[in-house]
């Protein structure tokens, strides 16, 4: 019995399914959240390794280097590495009174310094004040630019999170102290002592102290204007201040 062929075509191949925004969108979120745990794990071991060992250098660092050199390619910063009990009382004490007064007691944020600073903020219409602990402006030194963004603020925040869970405070306010710029290429209390008074850390005086913890703001430019009102107004206030300033333990 003969068989007969079936030839009816056959159906048409059903097309590729194009993917769509939402796919692509889905995509991208998952890849931009990979990479930010893999980012965060990588400042996390940074941290862990730091609680023991000193850092070479910082982002802020690294940035204004790389700024100096522009000009001048075989440029090279100013800084040295000191103990904590080789930097002077005052100037932990000059320090925490201009820019963290509740730091040996806060976990990292101050509610009260952050709702201060808003309230003057707004006032103004721009931004006059920063609410920032110390161990806020260490994460930012450590790993951050220097481009104010949402997304800076809010690693900002995590990264103070994890200085204040792996670190005792003693040790955060040894790296600030030794981390922080004090002028152009001028960073740490040493190279700052040395570079403003020909002096080490350790020998610093309290109106001496006081006068580098005003310029910590704004250090580039009162490196060039050192006689400045605001700076000399401002030295007075943190030396009035000093008597009462708690140290961490």
């Amino acid at each position: 019995m003969e068989q007969t062929l079936n030839t009816a075509p056959l159906p048409p191949a059903t097309p590729p399914r194009k993917r769509g925004f939402w796919f692509w969108t889905k995509r991208i979120l998952w890849w931009g959240f990979l990479l930010a745990i893999v980012y965060n794990l990588w400042i996390f071991l940074h941290i862990w390794w730091w609680v023991d060992h000193n850092p070479d250098n910082t982002a802020f660092m690294r940035e204004q280097l790389a700024e100096i050199r522009e000009d001048n390619p075989n440029a090279e910063l100013q800084h040295e590495w000191v103990p904590y009990e080789k930097i002077s009382r005052n100037l932990k004490a000059a320090l925490i009174a201009s820019e963290d007064a509740k730091f040996a007691d806060h976990n990292g944020f101050d509610i009260e310094g952050i709702k201060l600073a808003f309230q003057k903020n707004l006032k103004q219409g721009k931004i006059v004040a920063g609410g920032s602990t110390i161990s806020q402006q260490l994460a930012k030194n450590l790993f951050l630019s220097s481009k104010r963004t949402p997304w800076r603020k809010a690693e900002e925040a995590l990264i103070t999170v994890m200085l204040e869970q792996m670190m005792s405070k003693e040790r955060i306010f040894e790296i600030y102290l030794n981390s922080i710029e004090w002028g152009e290429g001028v960073f740490g209390a040493e190279a700052a002592a040395r570079h403003y008074y020909g002096r080490s850390a350790s020998s610093l005086s309290a109106g001496q102290a006081a006068k580098l913890a005003a310029m910590v703001p704004n250090p580039r430019y009162f490196d060039k204007n050192r006689r400045d009102r605001k700076l000399l107004r401002k030295t007075g206030i943190i030396l009035r201040r000093m008597g009462s300033s708690e140290l961490p333990d």
